[in-house]
């Protein structure tokens, strides 16, 4: 089969970039080795009723009104902001960590355990906190979220948390939050909606069957794509296992609890669907169903979720996209592809600017994937 443009992968990056060629006009197929569209952007739902996200907790956010705008075109989305606790010695206390909560407990004159310039993820955490407030909160979550020890972690990680001056409880505080009223599997299958598609298509499997007049987008795994022959780059999945209570409303006091402690078990979060729902719906349904989330090192690229953040993986991923740099008509992006972790919001307008530039080269045809 052959198409102007042949985009492996409907999760938010393909199909974003598949939706803005074929609004332009252009003639795009798209690729999906799964059974259902959306990548890790699916859902589904419980016998119970309850919808639970198939591949972890996605919460909808952004500033940007353009992206929003272009977000409602797909599903229109149910106000969502979402609430996360962490278990701290048998209570449970606001995620992100507040000032006030370090002041009562440390003192106001309290200080970080750290200052310099941090060389990993220990040290940028504790430049933010101090160490029993680290240890509490922080440490044994992301040790048990990627199996090494923080200081193995680069220290950029850090930046996706930080201590709040006020006891806010919401976990992020964008202008638009929110989920599909009718949940990701339909706002995904409405983003591909008319676009040539094919399901349980493994396109590294028979490249030769699938031809791209102008370019491949390419979204998998980016040392998947060259066979992995510079090595593994490292990613982190979640098993995850649900448990259905139909004798109790509501078993937690928000969606997502953390569960940092070694102790309290392998997991590192437990999730509560109701919450992600609209809430008169949520009422109408018997019982409750969590998810407890529990990180391992993935071996089947089906189940890689998160780009392991050290130096080690820089450097592979660094040669590999330089390699793939270097193939005409060939663009690889995407989380997997990039190698990188993005919100939502990112991810779309990432793919975007990707879309923007494949259309502005159309008048000479698209030539090697340059990064942006």
């Amino acid at each position: 089969m052959r198409a102007e443009f042949l985009v492996v992968g409907s999760g938010l990056s393909g199909a974003t970039i598949a939706r803005m060629l074929a609004d332009a006009g252009r003639d795009v197929l798209v690729l999906e080795r799964r059974p259902h569209v959306g990548g890790n952007v699916h859902d589904h739902v419980h016998p119970s009723g309850i919808r639970v996200h198939t591949y972890g907790p996605h919460y909808f956010r952004t500033n940007d009104a353009d992206l929003w705008t272009f977000v409602n075109r797909f599903s229109r989305f149910h106000p969502f902001e979402a609430v996360v606790k962490s278990q701290v010695e048998g209570g449970l206390e606001n995620w992100p960590i507040a000032a006030s909560y370090i002041r009562r407990e440390i003192g106001t004159e309290w200080e970080p355990g750290f200052r310099g310039k941090p060389a990993n993820f220990e040290e940028a955490s504790l430049a933010l906190m101090p160490r029993v407030i680290y240890e509490a909160f922080v440490k044994g979550y992301t040790e048990k979220q990627w199996g090494c020890a923080a200081t193995a972690l680069s220290a950029t990680l850090a930046r996706r948390f930080d201590v709040r001056e006020d006891d806010e409880p919401r976990l992020m505080r964008h202008k638009y939050q929110g989920i599909p009223h009718e949940g990701y599997a339909h706002f995904m299958e409405n983003l591909l909606d008319g676009i040539p598609l094919l399901k349980d298509v493994d396109y590294l499997q028979d490249r030769e069957a699938f031809r791209a007049g102008r370019c491949v987008v390419f979204t998998g795994p980016i040392d998947e794509y060259f066979g992995f022959d510079l090595g593994r780059l490292g990613y982190r999945g979640q098993r995850r296992e649900h448990q259905y209570l139909p004798d109790v409303d509501w078993a937690q006091p928000c969606g997502q609890v953390n569960n940092p402690g070694l102790a309290s078990g392998a997991h590192i979060r437990t999730l509560e669907w109701k919450y992600m729902m609209p809430l008169e719906e949520a009422a109408r349904l018997r019982g409750t169903v969590l998810t407890r989330e529990f990180p391992f090192t993935p071996e089947n690229p089906g189940e890689f979720e998160y780009p392991f953040p050290d130096a080690a993986n820089a450097m592979l991923y660094e040669a590999y996209r330089q390699r793939a740099e270097a193939i005409p008509q060939l663009l690889v992006c995407g989380r997997l592809g990039e190698y990188r972790y993005y919100d939502m919001d990112q991810a779309i307008a990432r793919a975007m600017l990707h879309g923007k530039r494949l259309m502005k080269g159309l008048g000479g045809g698209y030539g090697p994937n340059v990064g942006v």
